[in-house]
């Protein structure tokens, strides 16, 4: 069955440090250390080019989305923001929150959009529900050989803007703070996800989830603009998109969900005030 919604999404992870010991040797109580073994761990794995740590060494500490339903006409595509947030509560565990991202996703008729998350998050993911011992059977077993959420090709069903911009790797793999600010739109301000770690040691969950949902926005209006720019889109109903992503924004309590409002101040000023209207 064609998917019916989009379904937006990004995580922010951590070390598993709990890892380091098997992995690495180090048995350490200090965090720190367990942190740096896991770092030259993988900078030894790749001849010191990269210390950023492959897939399965991840621990998920947010999954925020944003969810919009698909109205087709014909060959043409408009979309309706319905909401955006985070996954669980901050005291959620990650087994909790990995759970809940793939029984809610069973539940629905999805196409996955993401940023990178084909080679990242959604493998991610995966590991961790590997992990649990979380049965994902609905993730294999969609549509046909072609059309199915395993398939690269298959933007119906998970749509990844970084291979969608560098048609698969013909042209350079961008960032999406850089290709973000390319087309007008604020990208990543205040936070990165260098900083992730920090913040949980701080306890600051909220503020992780918080920057998660405004990769979330961030992602869901550059597929905006590329499914207008496909001709998927017509430019009339991106502007419908743009300007209810705006007012669902304008609508948030700017003393709960603070992110919003900050996040179309530096909308504003990215654009020169157009806002991505066409």
């Amino acid at each position: 069955m064609t998917p019916q919604h989009l379904f937006v999404f990004d995580i922010e992870t951590i070390p598993d440090t709990d890892l380091a010991p098997a992995l690495t040797g180090c048995d350490s109580a200090d965090i720190q250390e367990r942190r740096e073994a896991l770092r030259q761990y993988h900078l030894k794995a790749t001849d010191g080019k990269n210390d950023f740590l492959r897939q399965p060494f991840h621990k998920v500490v947010a999954i925020s989305f944003a969810e919009a339903q698909i109205v087709r006409a014909g060959a043409h595509e408009a979309y309706t923001l319905v909401d955006i947030r985070s996954g669980g509560t901050e005291t959620s565990s990650e087994k909790e929150l990995v759970l809940g991202f793939f029984k809610y996703l069973e539940k629905k008729n999805a196409r996955l959009v993401s940023f990178n998350g084909r080679t990242f998050d959604l493998p991610v993911l995966k590991y961790r529900a590997l992990h649990y011992g979380i049965p994902t059977p609905w993730l294999y077993n969609t549509a046909d050989k072609w059309n199915n959420y395993s398939s690269r090709y298959s933007f119906d069903w998970h749509c990844d803007l970084i291979e969608a911009f560098s048609d698969f790797g013909a042209s350079a793999r961008v960032k999406l703070h850089e290709v973000a600010v390319a087309v007008g739109l604020p990208g990543k301000f205040g936070v990165d996800g260098g900083d992730v770690a920090g913040m949980f040691d701080d306890g600051k969950i909220k503020e992780i989830r918080a920057y998660c949902e405004t990769d979330v926005l961030n992602t869901f209006l550059l597929y905006l603009r590329l499914q207008q720019h496909r001709g998927t889109l017509a430019t009339p109903d991106y502007n419908d998109a743009i300007t209810s992503a705006i007012s669902y924004c304008e609508s948030m309590d700017a003393g709960a969900q603070p992110q919003f409002g900050e996040f179309l101040d530096a909308w504003r000023g990215s654009s020169n005030g157009t806002m991505g209207i066409l």
